[in-house]
């Protein structure tokens, strides 16, 4: 019988092996010299031993029977249709044919023979043939199922070889009709059901397949079939069901397509229980897809997809990288990989991964993005602002790659243009935060004398993040609330408590915990790569009587009822609206005081945060700076500087063997303003054959350096007096480079935090200006607190010139 594609093989003739038949005595052997002769057999008796022969396959014995009474009873067409069912068997199919033909000759209604013939005439592929023959034995015998279901097996066949042919129409009419001989002909049914399937009429295939395997259960190739049309209807459950009866039902040679069919349906269904929220069931389902196919490439990168929302990142990692192995053009693959490098700190691997994704698809919108971040990160300004306009040539709605083309701007002193960027993102996506906060952020370069325009952009921002968090249920006043003799318990929370700025500021109060017996403290610590000097600040903090508590991985949410279970009295963020910062968490009000310290230059903007620390100098009382939270002003200066253990010695002025003075600042381009650099030019103008130094992530980018020089140059400082330097990874090389130099000038009217401490700690005195702004007078407050503000803390830009020329 054929099915939906017949592989037909040649009949191979085989000639009937020569019989040998032994020579017998005719001496008698005294046992057999008294036997009675017995009688001959009948001619129906011989009959029925060849009948005999014939169903236990001893065709030859068979038509050794036949031979004799073929000759004396020729006129009998049961002796020639048997004849032709053991001809047939020994493949002499003329040998067959002929016989047959002679029993029909002598009785032309002759069942048997009809139907033999007919199997024979299909067996030969001669369909028409087979059928007529079949026809007639059912006409012959109207309700025998034998015939039927032979007649069914010829019209299917028959059906099959029309299609093939391209005459679907006429293959499908052969069908019907064999489903009106035989209602429940499985073949019948499967060949139906394909031939919808490739007219693309699905609803009517899976009805064929289901009455398919209704008739029989065991068709593999039916349930398989069921299956692809339920997953392409998204039914996945069903789907995976009908290839595991499939592979029930299939030997094991035809198990592999239906392991991968299968092995594809339960990654899909594992994505789908994913996105329900379901992580723990749809990573089971990624492994029990492998375990069906292990070289499955989807389901290895939705398995390193899981892993890395779920914070195993090494994992994920090893997923990629097998996926990637047997699917070396999965772009996504590749992008996911190059993120996972990136969180690591490894920005070589993450660019070599991204680069793979784009040599995979060259118009990838996230991996342009993704390389543009790392070359941003890596100073290759240029080359990052290509990547970044190419993600938005593929996806001008692409929110992230807005903010991170902001990010770059803002990094290449390019502040109104990072501002115009940001608005951008925030258009596309007003939910994000990053975008959001990167633009508060850049409102404090900016916009000097409109403190009240950045004031309300904070607060702004504050109520609209507000209304995203349900806070927890409100504390009980605790009964000990009024014991002046229980120690109240303060949280620290920061992402930066490794080798950053904030850290340099952090290490001193959580060192020193211990010497304020009313109080305990609990560090948490987001930090998304912990370092040599996460491991410092930990060991400071237990030493103190502390508990660390790495929180990387916990949720906002998660984060906050933490907090709670800590009992947690006031809870201090370190971070305001800088990278990775948790102010979700104090949206959620785990803490009946929250405040915010050292990390931000200005409001929060959460009416959750009640306190901002600061101190007189920053934000005097005449402030005109408006902050949704209480300013606590603390004595003296409210940073406390902690030099790195890896400090180079002071070096000496290099005007004493140079001849001549050397300025420098280390701080970021979006710090220094074309006004700043407008007094830079006055002051090198002023004092003859000095230079100026500037370190800065862009200057690794010649494009970069280029244009900081053509705005000095256009004030008529000459490129030659200028000495540009890039970013230097080792702490103790970046100290260092202060040697370069003899007097620090601080920016306006954001000025530096961390470059100023690292100059005055290395003997390089720093100038300032005093603002009208907490991020102006940082500089004023801390040379006020090492007593030198009356000779470098400038009131006007004249004085500031002044100075610098004076010194």
């Amino acid at each position: 019988m054929l099915d939906e594609d017949p592989v037909v093989s040649a009949a191979v003739p085989c000639a009937s092996p020569r019989v040998i038949l032994p020579v017998r005595s005719t001496k008698l052997e005294p046992h057999q010299q008294h036997r009675p002769e017995q009688p001959k057999p009948s001619w129906r008796q011989s009959l029925q031993l060849a009948e005999l022969y014939l169903h236990r396959q001893k065709y030859e014995a068979g038509l050794a029977v036949l031979k004799p009474i073929l000759l004396h009873h020729a006129s009998e067409p049961d002796i020639h249709c048997l004849h032709g069912k053991l001809l047939a068997s020994l493949e002499n199919k003329a040998g067959a044919f002929a016989s047959f033909a002679m029993a029909l000759k002598l009785q032309p209604n002759h069942v048997v023979s009809l139907y033999a013939s007919g199997l024979l005439y299909q067996s030969c592929l001669m369909l028409p043939e087979a059928l007529q023959s079949l026809r007639l034995a059912l006409k012959a015998t109207p309700d025998d199922a034998q015939t039927k279901d032979a007649l069914a097996n010829a019209l299917t066949d028959h059906g099959t070889s029309l299609k093939s042919a391209g005459r679907s129409a006429e293959g499908a009419a052969h069908y019907q009709q064999a489903l009106e001989a035989c209602p429940g002909h499985a073949a019948a049914l499967y060949n139906m059901a394909v031939l919808h399937s490739e007219q693309h009429q699905t609803a009517e295939a899976a009805a064929f397949y289901r009455r398919a395997v209704e008739a029989a259960p065991g068709h593999a190739q039916a349930h398989c079939n069921l299956g692809v049309i339920l997953r392409s209807e998204g039914k996945l459950e069903e789907a995976a069901a009908c290839y595991q009866r499939s592979l029930q039902a299939a030997p094991p040679s035809a198990q592999g397509v239906i392991l991968a069919n299968l092995a594809v349906v339960l990654s899909e269904l594992g994505t789908k229980l994913k996105l329900e929220g379901k992580v723990t069931e749809g990573i089971q389902l990624y492994e029990q897809s492998l375990a069906c196919n292990p070289q499955h490439a989807d389901a290895l990168y939705n398995l390193g997809v899981a892993y890395a929302e779920t914070k195993q990142p090494y994992r994920a990692m090893f997923m990629y990288e097998m996926a990637i192995r047997f699917a070396p053009s999965c772009a996504e693959a590749h992008n996911n990989l190059g993120v996972l490098h990136r969180d690591a700190g490894n920005l070589e691997r993450a660019a070599a991964c991204y680069k793979a994704a784009l040599q995979a698809r060259p118009i990838f919108s996230q991996a342009l993005n993704n390389l543009g971040v790392v070359l941003t990160a890596q100073g290759c300004a240029a080359e990052a602002y290509a990547m970044l306009q190419a993600s938005l040539t593929a996806a001008p709605d692409y929110a992230e790659a807005w903010n991170n083309l902001g990010v770059l701007q803002r990094d290449l002193g390019q502040v109104a243009e990072a501002l115009d960027s940001y608005q951008r993102a925030m258009d596309l996506m007003p939910e994000a935060r990053n975008a959001a906060q990167n633009r508060l952020l850049a409102l404090n370069y900016t916009h000097p004398g409109e403190q009240a325009l950045v004031c309300k952009a904070h607060a702004s921002w504050g109520t609209d993040f507000q209304t995203r968090f349900t806070p927890l249920p409100s504390l009980p006043v605790p009964d000990d609330a009024l014991d002046s003799t229980r120690p109240l318990t303060i949280g620290y929370i920061s992402p930066d408590l490794f080798t950053h700025s904030v850290s340099y500021f952090a290490e001193a109060p959580l060192a020193n915990h211990a010497s304020c017996p009313g109080l305990s403290h609990v560090v948490y610590d987001c930090t998304p790569r912990p370092d040599a000097k996460t491991e410092r600040l930990e060991q400071l903090t237990k030493a103190a009587g502390g508990r660390w508590r790495p929180s990387a991985h916990l949720s906002e949410a998660a984060l906050a009822h933490q907090v709670r279970e800590d009992k947690i009295d006031i809870l201090v963020e370190l971070t305001g609206h800088t990278a990775n910062n948790r102010l979700g968490v104090l949206a959620l009000q785990p803490a009946p005081v929250q405040a915010t310290w050292i990390g931000y230059p200005n409001s929060t903007g959460l009416f959750a945060c009640h306190y901002r620390l600061t101190d007189a100098i920053c934000d005097p009382l005449d402030t005109s700076q408006t902050f949704v939270e209480q300013l606590i002003r603390l004595p003296g200066c409210f940073l406390c500087y902690t030099p790195p253990a890896e400090a180079p010695p002071v070096a000496p002025c290099p005007a004493e063997s140079l001849g001549f003075v050397t300025f420098g600042s280390f701080n970021a381009l979006a710090k220094i303003t074309p006004r700043v650099l407008a007094l830079w030019a006055r002051i090198l103008h002023a004092v003859p054959n000095s230079r100026l130094v500037v370190k800065n992530k862009p200057f690794r980018d010649a494009a970069a350096c280029h244009h900081f020089l053509e705005q000095l140059t256009s004030l008529g400082i000459a490129a030659e007096r200028i000495d540009l330097l890039p970013l230097m990874a080792a702490t103790g090389d970046h100290l260092s480079a202060y040697s370069l130099m003899d007097v620090s000038l601080d920016p306006f009217p954001y000025a530096g935090t961390t470059t100023t401490c690292e100059s005055l700690f290395m003997g390089v005195p720093c100038l300032t200006l005093k603002g009208s702004c907490h991020a102006s007078n940082v500089g004023m407050s801390l040379l006020t607190a090492v007593g030198l503000e009356s000779a470098w803390v400038a009131a006007t830009d004249d004085q500031y010139v002044n100075i610098a020329v004076s010194m």
